[in-house]
């Protein structure tokens, strides 16, 4: 009797271990999958200080009203979100409000997190609870003064622009790859904070595509680079570009026609280097059935060779073309067809041609990397030239890249454009460039000012965190 009772218990302990070891594996799935999740939202991008601990917070957010610093989204219990519960942690994710009752500056993009799923939250929550390391560092206060330093307005913000929306996917998009794809780029992968302009209280104009031409139309320069449009526009979008080379440049940061540099690449080394192939591929798919909306003629219709042939005689009689023949030509080429996933190609490049310069002055005067990613772990980069050039020569060679082989880009960039953007950070100034027959306003997404968004400091090139 006494050994019966004993295999029964030895049964019993065996199934209880078993159920422990499986609870086990299930809260690691949850915890891996809460991993994942975090790097679709990107979340250690803007929650890492430069040369920062992950996820501790302390990166620079500049806005029209002030600085901004990102938060301590670790576990810590007193500096963290380490005693956040899943509910509060859900409404903080689709709301905006803090455990503390507080709303958050919406520097951080809980209109788009307003669509996470339930599934997708319950798994962040596990990652950042049991797979992040806590860090006791205490939040930087916000440099924005009073009155804008109020919080209580940003109650007033929320109720009129966080949407309330069905989590999850769109199930009214028949083509389940672009019903993904469209979940990704609209919820986690919140693209419109960037690719979307903004209007008069700093809201994005439109969260999904049934926002009209606006939606993910191009958005402000951040942190000095332009986030360009995401439409199919043959010109300054993506209508030259098929779905593999979506695919490719969010996997790799680079394909034949361009490579990622500035704000981007900080998004294509933390965050889509690491999605699936799937979801990749289902984002790609989903770009690609946006159509084109209404933009001007930056590109003309074909190149004639002229600009080859005046830097083959050496550039006489144009500042601009002696410059970029000295400085440039040896890695964009004097055909402007650069070096496929190396030196981007300058002939019909968007950066170039779209209407706001501020990328192209940014990468000139100070350079640009392209970042070492899985598929392609090789690094480049381009040095700046704001020590080796005058804001005249800068501003020539800028002009005259807008102008070579067959782009048409609007305005004229000047030497105090140059200057400014040098010595205090301010991007170029498009105010009263004429882009069409209808004038500037008929196709300049941001009328609210070039600045008019959140900008945060960009990892790229500074530190090496990713």
């Amino acid at each position: 009797m006494k050994q019966g009772w004993k295999y029964a218990a030895a049964i019993g302990l065996m199934a209880v271990s078993f159920g422990a070891a499986h609870a086990q594996d299930g809260d690691d799935a949850l915890i891996k999958r809460g991993e994942y999740v975090a790097r679709l939202s990107d979340c250690i991008a803007c929650h890492t200080a430069l040369h920062g601990q992950p996820y501790a917070g302390g990166l620079e957010i500049k806005s029209p009203i002030g600085t901004i610093y990102s938060t301590n989204i670790t576990p810590d219990p007193k500096y963290g979100i380490g005693k956040y519960t899943l509910q509060e942690f859900t409404v903080a994710l689709r709301k905006g409000i803090r455990k503390d009752g507080a709303t958050v500056y919406p520097a951080m993009p809980y209109p788009e997190f307003a669509r996470l799923s339930d599934d997708d939250i319950r798994a962040m929550y596990a990652y950042f609870m049991h797979g992040v390391k806590p860090v006791p560092r205490p939040d930087k206060a916000p440099d924005i003064s009073w009155p804008m330093s109020m919080r209580w307005p940003l109650a007033m913000w929320r109720a009129m622009f966080v949407p309330n929306v069905t989590p999850g996917a769109d199930t009214s998009i028949s083509d389940p790859l672009a019903s993904r794809g469209e979940y990704l780029v609209n919820g986690p992968g919140h693209c419109g904070e960037c690719h979307t302009p903004r209007g008069f209280g700093m809201q994005e104009k439109a969260l999904t595509a049934k926002g009209g031409e606006v939606y993910l139309s191009g958005g402000a320069p951040i942190d000095n680079w332009i986030a360009p449009s995401l439409r199919s526009n043959s010109d300054t979008g993506l209508g030259r570009w098929s779905e593999e080379d979506i695919y490719q440049f969010l996997k790799s940061g680079r394909i034949d026609h361009s490579a990622v540099f500035g704000g981007m690449a900080d998004v294509v080394a933390y965050s889509t280097q690491h999605w699936t192939d799937d979801d990749l591929r289902a984002t790609a798919h989903y770009l690609k059935t946006l159509p084109a909306v209404t933009e001007g003629h930056n590109l003309a219709p074909g190149d004639n060779g002229d600009t080859a042939a005046l830097l083959a005689k050496g550039a006489p009689g144009n500042p601009g073309a002696k410059v970029y023949l000295d400085n440039c030509a040896i890695c964009h080429m004097n055909d402007g067809t650069g070096v496929n996933r190396m030196f981007p190609p300058l002939a019909g490049n968007p950066v170039v041609i779209t209407d706001n310069a501020t990328s192209l002055v940014n990468v000139v005067a100070f350079g640009g990397v392209l970042p070492p990613t899985n598929s392609a772990p090789s690094a480049v980069a381009m040095p700046g030239f704001k020590d080796h050039l005058s804001d005249q020569q800068m501003a020539d060679v800028v002009n005259f890249m807008r102008k070579a082989w067959n782009n048409n880009a609007p305005g004229k960039v000047t030497a105090s454009d140059i200057q400014k953007l040098r010595t205090t950070g301010n991007p170029v100034s498009t105010s009263g460039w004429n882009t069409s027959s209808q004038g500037w306003m008929a196709y300049h997404p941001q009328p609210y000012g070039a600045g008019w968004t959140f900008s945060p400091q960009t990892h790229t090139g500074v530190d090496d965190a990713q």
